[in-house]
């Protein structure tokens, strides 16, 4: 059995996931190394990433010039390229689904980030790709936004897996955990089984150190102060978390086989090259959580990572955190509002992107 850092930070409790998907890698066997080398249990995508792989040249033309003999809608092209990525994504990660009683082993796709505003058409798109993709170890991924909450509540009293993205605020987790237990109540009232329906809460880390950092420069703070915010936020939220789960309110959905919504984070790439290049991985490390991160992290954590269980440590200190940067003129709620309308505005940004890309090679290969 391998002792990477990886495969040692695994045996922790802690899913190693990667947050990227493409054709590429999944013809090429590139996945499934992963999967054998880096104890890689599970799969992220979104508009950005999708963009990227619809890029690699000649990867999707094959199927490409078969839809459009269909459709040549982009939106439709793109949904029907992803739908085959993902399903294929599915059937590989199926065994582990399967030896983990459905704990892991997910493949996550998310619906188009400019219905992050409307809660019906979010349902709408949700219902369809697991209606389509029809793979147990689906996970369809809808914002943390106000109305995303209300999609997220229906879709788990139907029986359906969610991932919950773009979290930032400690408010907003609150909301989606609750959101994630209501629906579970409905859905048992209803004499639907609840142990067939999972969740993960994605909460960004990296984009938090960013968005404060600048704003601590701006009002003279400490330097010390800086590349702190994202893991204390971090951490306080895996606190938050055990509280949620445990009680009698979650005894009585856990008798009923029901299973916690694990932590999720994301975003965890290191912006700033001031800081280590791991950062992200080696101090949220703990049981019932997972880390999605990009090749470029997975491949540093396992050249020097330090496998230490960290996210449960100096959770004090992470309080602290919160109280200095307070103190220093820099407000938490505006940091975590405009991270969440910059996030839904740069993926829908990438939704244009990535259609218009799909628009530039339909008419590239009708022309051929």
């Amino acid at each position: 059995m391998s002792t990477s850092p990886l495969h040692r930070l695994s045996a922790l409790g802690q899913s190693v996931w990667i947050d990227s998907l493409s054709r590429t890698m999944l013809r090429t066997g590139e996945l499934e190394a992963l999967m054998r080398e880096d104890a890689v249990t599970g799969v992220t995508s979104n508009p950005t990433i999708f963009q990227k792989a619809l890029a690699e040249a000649g990867a999707y033309d094959d199927s490409l010039r078969e839809l459009l003999e269909h459709t040549d809608d982009p939106s439709e092209i793109f949904h029907a390229l992803a739908k085959e990525d993902i399903s294929e994504a599915c059937d590989l990660m199926r065994p582990v689904w399967d030896a983990t009683g459905g704990g892991d082993g997910y493949v996550s796709i998310e619906v188009d980030p400019g219905l992050a505003m409307d809660a019906e058409a979010t349902l709408e798109q949700a219902m369809r790709f697991h209606t389509e993709i029809n793979r147990p170890n689906l996970y369809v991924k809808i914002p943390a936004t106000k109305p995303g909450l209300i999609a997220i509540e229906e879709m788990i009293a139907r029986g359906r897996s969610i991932n919950i993205t773009l979290i930032f605020s400690l408010n907003r987790h609150t909301e989606v955990m609750e959101a994630y237990l209501s629906g579970l109540e409905r859905l048992v009232e209803d004499g639907g089984d609840p142990s067939q329906v999972h969740s993960v809460a994605s909460f960004f880390v990296s984009r938090v150190d960013t968005e404060a950092d600048r704003r601590l420069d701006e009002v003279g703070a400490p330097a010390e102060l800086k590349g702190k915010l994202a893991v204390a936020n971090a951490k306080v939220a895996y606190q938050h978390y055990l509280e949620t789960f445990a009680g009698q309110r979650w005894d009585a959905l856990l008798a009923r086989g029901a299973s916690t919504q694990r932590c999720l984070w994301a975003s965890t790439s290191t912006k700033n090259p001031a800081y280590p290049d791991d950062l992200y991985v080696e101090e949220l490390i703990g049981p019932e959580t997972v880390n999605t991160m990009p090749l470029e992290t997975i491949e540093a954590f396992q050249d020097h990572g330090v496998v230490e269980r960290t996210l449960d440590r100096d959770v004090d200190q992470a309080h602290e955190i919160f109280r200095r940067v307070a103190a220093a003129g820099v407000d938490y709620d505006d940091v975590t509002d405009t991270l969440e309308r910059e996030g839904v505005e740069k993926f829908t940004a990438s939704f244009d992107d990535l259609l218009a890309g799909i628009r530039a090679r339909r008419a590239a290969l009708s022309a051929a």
